[in-house]
């Protein structure tokens, strides 16, 4: 067979080895909806047990509110519960174009076009509208779905430190003679927290003739006075050539994404991109849902409001308790352990406090940059984020990390 013990010995070597290294990724099985409190079942076969989630991107606590799930049985209901085609074939409904719409005008752009996860979206997108005569310059951080869709198309890459503005600028110079320049960035980046200068990287867009391409997926809904996402915040909205975003994240968490932009761009897409005309249409079910939720947004900032007040005082209070975070004013909040194997035996004992939060490690981030990430939401309520700070404190003493330096930790267990 082509199978042969050869092959399954070399893959089983493999896993054996990230096995002993303390690296294995298991997954943890939610028998409950997403919430701030969840039913979980970890080891396979153990016992279910509730616990805090810390490490969910439901920022606004949407996922399952009473609401949302009504829209979404209303457009089972009238829609069906999928489309079984691709858009330009017969996959596009009414609700479909509804959507887009509604993005277009909650962010500012010119035209909208879904796509069935912005994993599609980054996917599609430059292959779309670059070639070989133009050029891609992305900051280093930017999300794996990027990286993944730039190695799709065939337009010239390059890259520019995290954040460095002078390097940016650099860089477009160096590149001055390409037909297209395109500036690439995450509005908030997903492993750190912190927020990309977009209103610096606008001046140097305009000033060198480059269009910018910003993936808002950990900010749309919650970034920015009225939660449109960074583009809101650093008052450069309108000036932001190509958005991509996810309906997976605080608009709903289903599944689902989108480009938002110039008009002839999303012309362009969907003409051209290869997710788009080859992959299923979003469900009437989740199209349902999102429009709810944008119709919750439109209403009130006050989950917005809650989530960046809840967001502050747990930055503060693991601040205070000895900890390292990376800096950012978003409710990602990192807290750094640098080495792999104690990011996931850090992560097995919050678990048994009842604290549900991953670490994260190579190759998810640079290798000696080790974390668990916590995400915060409006769904959790001062009770939830003092236990967690608790159970936080329990473990760093048994570790004894509290208060040390990154070199200190290093130092103590490694890299």
């Amino acid at each position: 067979m082509s199978y042969s013990n050869r092959v399954k010995d070399l893959y089983r070597n493999q896993l054996s080895e990230i096995q002993n290294a303390g690296i294995y990724k298991e997954e943890r099985f939610i028998h409950s909806p997403q919430a701030a409190d969840i039913e979980v079942e970890f080891p396979s076969g153990a016992s279910i047990k509730k616990v805090i989630n810390m490490c969910s991107n439901n920022y606004l606590g949407l996922s399952s509110h009473p609401d949302v799930l009504k829209a979404a049985h209303e457009g089972l209901e009238k829609r069906g519960y999928g489309m079984s085609s691709v858009r330009f074939i017969c996959g596009t409904q009414d609700i479909h174009r509804e959507l887009e719409n509604k993005v277009t005008e909650f962010l500012g752009t010119e035209d909208t076009i879904l796509f069935p996860s912005c994993m599609d979206a980054n996917a599609g997108v430059f292959e779309a509208i670059l070639t070989s005569e133009d050029i891609m310059i992305s900051d280093r951080l930017v999300h794996a779905s990027i990286i993944d869709g730039m190695r799709l198309c065939s337009a010239q890459h390059d890259t520019f430190k995290h954040s460095n503005m002078e390097h940016l600028e650099e860089k477009l110079q160096l590149h001055a003679d390409k037909r297209i320049k395109l500036v690439i960035t995450d509005g908030v980046f997903s492993m750190d927290g912190d927020l990309a200068k977009l209103d610096e990287m606008v001046q140097l867009c305009e000033k060198y003739d480059a269009m910018i391409l910003v993936d808002d997926s950990h900010s749309s809904g919650f970034i920015g006075k009225t939660g449109r996402g960074t583009h809101e915040h650093f008052n450069v909205v309108g000036k932001i050539d190509i958005i991509t975003t996810t309906f997976g994240k605080a608009l709903g968490g289903a599944s689902g994404g989108c480009v938002s932009g110039r008009k002839e761009i999303v012309q362009m897409c969907r003409q051209k991109a290869r997710p788009y005309l080859f992959s299923n249409t979003i469900s009437p079910v989740i199209v349902a849902g999102v429009l709810r939720v944008f119709d919750i947004l439109s209403s009130s900032t006050e989950r917005r409001d809650k989530l960046e007040k809840n967001a502050a005082w747990w930055r503060k209070g693991l601040t205070e308790a000895g900890f390292i975070l990376k800096e950012g004013n978003s409710p990602i909040v990192p807290v750094m352990l640098f080495n792999a194997k104690l990011s996931q035996d850090f992560s097995k004992d919050l678990y048994n406090e009842g604290i549900y939060a991953i670490g994260f490690f190579f190759p998810v981030v640079t290798n000696g940059q080790a974390r668990i990430r916590t995400q915060i939401s409006a769904g959790h309520e001062i009770h939830h984020l003092e236990k967690a700070l608790n159970a936080f404190i329990k473990v760093g003493k048994k570790y004894e990390i509290l208060g040390l330096t990154k070199e200190e930790i290093i130092a103590k267990y490694g890299i």
